[in-house]
């Protein structure tokens, strides 16, 4: 008689096969539950949520390491440990990266080398940053890959900028525009030819004429931006380069066009102001500055910046001296000299000062122009590698300052009156006589190429550079061309105002 029973070899191999099933069911959602986390982590990096996507990517890990499959695991190391660079961990990321891909291989993985360049850039470690970025940008251009090659030269040119290699700064920019344009992405490319000419009008090893002509291929690409922000930023930092090369003129056409995309962001808009108030100073078109000068001031008023509202003000003063309107200008003088105590910038308080006691100087009030050259020698102690050139240059004005004052004080001879004696005609003459320090002082200025004040104008003053100072990031720049300027250069330079750059 049969039996129903099946065989034990048998009911063992179908209890194998449904745990294998099991098993591999298990994977496939483990694989899954991995494929939706890194989606999700994604879209959290992108969307700036760094703090977000770590979660997601740290998640994805620890499945991966159930899951026992070396390449999952790798990408999730990678993942994991580019999102904690991009949240503020880059030890932590620099660490988990390196895990990622251990030995020679790693030098051939482009996105490894790209993350490894930030996480070492964000440790402050430029150099290093920039041979991974170069790798990077080498590998990425083997592959064809003309986008993500732009993207590394940009952040291999950014290192440069920080450790001030201007020119390598610049061919870096340069070669990201190429990438980019042959990646048809025509708005980047607009971008890194404005990073180009920013860094290139830093450096002595371009001409004016390579300059500009790369200003001229950015501009010719600003159709391909849509962004109002980005384009706004484009035309400012553009008008900043056009400035450094004393190109006023383009440089004022510049920050007109930006006003409209910055129109609807209240600190680029402010900066736009800034610049075209300073531009037009330069240009001598002082009227026109005066209105700018004022909306940028308020409107870094209304933000809360107030170094950069003093600056305005300085700005104003200075516009409204050579229009002759020495009581606005000497309103705007301590408006400015008030913002500039408040942030504790020394050196353009020191400025201000002087150019607060020349206003005074011309209306004949000798002794507040002598307190407030006294009040620039004492700023003048609190300003780092403070030059003695400044010093006597100041200690000289303030002693002339000084010698008029005595002039003006001095009492004056009696003249006689009809009913009495007249007074001998030559002590008169002994008091009228002009005084030896009057005449020297007048002599010194035209030995100077300075105007005497009774011309009514003003000679103009530049503040010191503020936020970023050597590496120019945001901060501001001196609309001077060539060298960078420094304390020894004196304050009467001709120059007209301070230019901020995004």
């Amino acid at each position: 008689m049969a039996s129903d029973a099946s065989p034990p070899g048998e009911d063992e191999e179908k209890r194998r096969r449904r745990k294998k099933r099991k098993e591999e069911r298990k994977k496939e959602v483990q694989a899954e539950d991995i494929e939706e986390l890194t989606s999700a982590g994604h879209s959290a990096l992108q969307e700036g949520r760094s703090q977000e996507a770590v979660s997601c990517f740290s998640s994805a890990l620890q499945k991966a390491e159930q899951l026992q499959d070396r390449r999952v695991l790798r990408a999730c190391s990678f993942n994991l440990g580019a999102a904690y660079v991009e949240a503020g961990r880059p030890q932590k990321g620099l660490d988990l990266l390196q895990q990622a891909q251990p030995g020679p291989k790693a030098d051939r993985l482009p996105d490894l080398q790209f993350n490894l360049g930030l996480a070492h850039n964000a440790m402050g470690q430029s150099q290093e940053a920039a041979a991974f970025f170069l790798q990077a940008a080498q590998l990425y251009r083997s592959q064809g890959d003309g986008g993500s090659e732009g993207d590394a030269c940009m952040e291999l040119s950014r290192c440069y900028s920080r450790t001030q290699d201007w020119s390598l700064a610049a061919e870096g920019f340069l070669r990201a525009a190429e990438s980019y344009k042959l990646a048809e992405k025509l708005d980047s490319a607009a971008a890194a030819l404005k990073e180009a000419g920013s860094v290139m009008s830093q450096s002595d090893h371009f001409s004016q004429d390579d300059i500009t002509s790369v200003l001229s291929e950015c501009l010719s690409l600003t159709d391909s931006i849509t962004e109002p922000r980005i384009l706004g930023e484009l035309y400012l930092s553009v008008g900043v380069s056009y400035c450094r090369l004393r190109c006023f003129q383009e440089g004022v056409q510049c920050f007109q066009q930006a006003l409209g995309p910055s129109a609807q962001q209240p600190p680029l808009l402010a900066k736009v102001l800034h610049n075209l108030g300073a531009a037009l100073n330069s240009e001598g078109q002082f009227r026109n500055a005066v209105t700018y000068h004022r909306l940028a001031a308020g409107l870094y008023g209304s933000l809360g910046c107030r170094a950069d509202q003093a600056q305005c003000f300085s700005n104003l003063g200075i516009a409204c001296s050579r229009l002759g309107e020495d009581e606005e200008a000497a309103e705007s003088f301590i408006l400015a000299l008030q913002g500039f105590r408040d942030t504790e910038e020394h050196l353009a308080e020191v400025q201000v000062c002087e150019s607060l006691a020349e206003c005074y100087l011309r209306q004949r009030k000798q002794q507040k122009a002598v307190q407030l050259y006294k009040q620039a020698l004492s700023a003048l102690t609190h300003c780092q590698d403070s030059s003695g050139h400044l010093r006597d240059h100041l200690v000289e004005r303030l002693t002339a300052a000084l010698q008029r004052d005595q002039v003006t004080r001095r009492p004056r001879p009696l003249r006689p009156h009809p009913h009495n004696s007249p007074v001998p005609l030559t002590v008169r003459k002994s008091n009228v006589t002009q005084s030896p320090g009057q005449a020297s002082n007048h002599q010194s200025l035209h030995k100077r190429g300075e105007r005497p004040e009774q011309d009514g104008r003003q000679e103009t003053v530049i503040s010191g550079p503020s936020g970023g100072r050597a590496t120019e990031a945001p901060g501001y720049m001196s609309n001077a061309p060539g060298p960078r300027r420094s304390e020894q250069d004196g304050l009467q330079n001709g120059e007209y105002g301070v230019l901020s750059d995004v």
